[in-house]
């Protein structure tokens, strides 16, 4: 009865009902994503340590000028052919970074102006004066 098939000669039916297997699969599939363990390890990285801490940076470099007439590169001192240097390797990083240029209200003109040519013969396109507000009480 179970067996018989729809047509009227009496033959058994020769398909085999799937419903039931996909069920069992079905609940041994979620059975399965649900004893999976969370995963709750990290993998370690090895990231590369910045190498040089007055290299040029890829978004903003600091030239200052302190009282003495010592021109620092983000922090380092450096010499007008190292600036020069640092000014080339700005110009070829896509976005150009922006260069800050912060000179000491006692600094000699004639160290700023000596900076401020170096950076023009450069071609720097991005550059700013930081800390202008330190000259509002001198006029």
């Amino acid at each position: 009865m179970a067996m018989s098939g729809g047509s009227d000669d009496g033959e058994p039916m020769m398909e085999m009902n799937t419903t039931p297997l996909i069920d069992v699969l079905l609940v041994l599939l979620i059975m399965f994503i649900i004893t999976l363990p969370i995963p709750t390890h990290a993998v370690k990285v090895d990231l590369p340590q910045k190498p040089n801490p007055n290299a040029v940076e890829a978004t903003k470099n600091k030239i200052v000028i302190d009282p003495a007439g010592v021109t620092y590169w983000n922090g380092q001192p450096v010499d007008d052919a190292t600036l020069a240097q640092y000014l080339e390797q700005s110009k070829t990083i896509d976005p150009e970074p922006e260069l800050q240029f912060q000179p000491d209200p006692q600094a000699r003109y004639e160290v700023v102006d000596r900076v401020l040519a170096v950076v023009k013969r450069s071609g720097v396109g991005k550059l700013g004066f930081v800390g202008n507000e330190q000259y509002r009480n001198d006029f």
